[in-house]
């Protein structure tokens, strides 16, 4: 057992100063967060009259209850069966109560398939103003691609979810009544329009960790120390994509988000942290979906990188983070 735990401590190690020296050769000076987009990820297809009708801004007053951000890269195969489960929820949510109105945004992050296409054919079938796909100019990566759906969104409050279906949709209604339940006990005027709850699939660790591989048990332990140590505390899973914001809380922080890539929701949850939004997190379903972008080895390699980033830059202040951000 000493063994096992010097060689865990070890692997741990060697992963971290991986880390820390792929950091120090990224620490140039960076540029402030991009927020512009190309006239095409300005627009998306009325299929209707087959015009391009131009996003609305996240900076606009809200124009509907929800807005799904629907992050998606070379999904054509799962992205049907992800929008089937949403829609059918959603469209017996509207019978139910005439007055809600939602907006699923796919968000094509430089696809090389037919993920547009197919996101497309459910614009056709429930129209544009339920269904819009915004087709990025380039590959940013899932932040990037998550950012840029906020910022097109029209909703009072916001999800993110993710492209696979590994959460099923209906659990949302969990993460709205824990949000409603924060504006009931005592939130009031700023403070009820900045919230920010996460789906967490921490209560299900155990389980994982005996389906896992000794190294992918590392990483993932090495992994959430550092969340912990260098960004995030008080939060058991960070990267659940499965997130729902009010529309205040997703214009303050997405306007002061830098990393586009994996670890985009910690600083996600930083920024929040700093700006003293409020962070809830609700146990929801999850399973694993095959076809996983994630690549178990450098991908958590990539993300150890981000969180001393995330962390280096901030506290050095190259990355500084602006109360009250103007994006148009």
């Amino acid at each position: 057992m000493d063994i096992f735990l010097f060689c865990a401590a070890l692997g741990l190690l060697a992963v971290c100063l991986c880390v820390l020296a792929l950091s120090l050769i990224h620490m140039q000076c960076p540029p402030k967060p991009d927020l512009s987009r190309s006239e095409g990820e300005k627009t998306f297809l009325d299929t209707k009259t087959g015009t391009s009708l131009p996003f609305p801004s996240l900076s606009d007053p809200p124009g509907i209850d929800l807005s799904i951000i629907v992050p998606a890269y070379n999904e054509e195969e799962r992205l049907p069966a992800m929008l089937n489960e949403a829609l059918e929820y959603l469209e017996k949510r509207k019978s139910a109560t005439p007055s809600f109105a939602y907006e699923i945004i796919v968000v094509d992050d430089g696809s090389r398939d037919r993920t547009s296409e197919t996101a497309l054919m459910y614009t056709e079938k429930y129209g544009s103003d339920k269904v819009r796909v915004l087709t990025a100019a380039r590959n940013r990566g899932k932040g990037g691609a998550v950012r840029l759906g906020m910022f097109s969104a029209r909703g009072g409050h916001l999800l993110f979810a993710d492209a696979d279906g590994a959460t099923l949709f209906s659990e949302i209604e969990k993460l709205e009544k824990a949000l409603n339940a924060h504006e009931v006990n005592g939130a009031s005027g700023d403070d009820a329009a900045e919230v920010i709850v996460c789906g967490s699939r921490a209560h299900l660790q155990e389980a994982a960790l005996a389906e896992r591989t000794l190294v992918r048990n590392v990483l993932m332990f090495g992994f959430h120390f550092l969340v912990w140590f260098l960004c995030v505390r008080g939060v058991r899973d960070s990267q659940c994509g499965f997130k729902l914001l009010t529309r205040r809380a997703a214009y303050r922080t997405f306007c002061n988000l830098h990393v586009e890539r994996w670890a985009f929701d910690v600083e996600l949850l930083f920024i929040a942290q700093r700006l003293n939004i409020p962070i809830l997190e609700v146990p929801v379903s999850w399973q694993e979906m095959e076809g996983s972008k994630l690549v178990p080895f450098w991908s958590w390699l990539e993300m150890g990188r981000d969180l001393i980033l995330i962390s280096l830059r901030h506290m050095m202040g190259a990355w500084k983070i602006v109360p009250e951000p103007k994006f148009a």
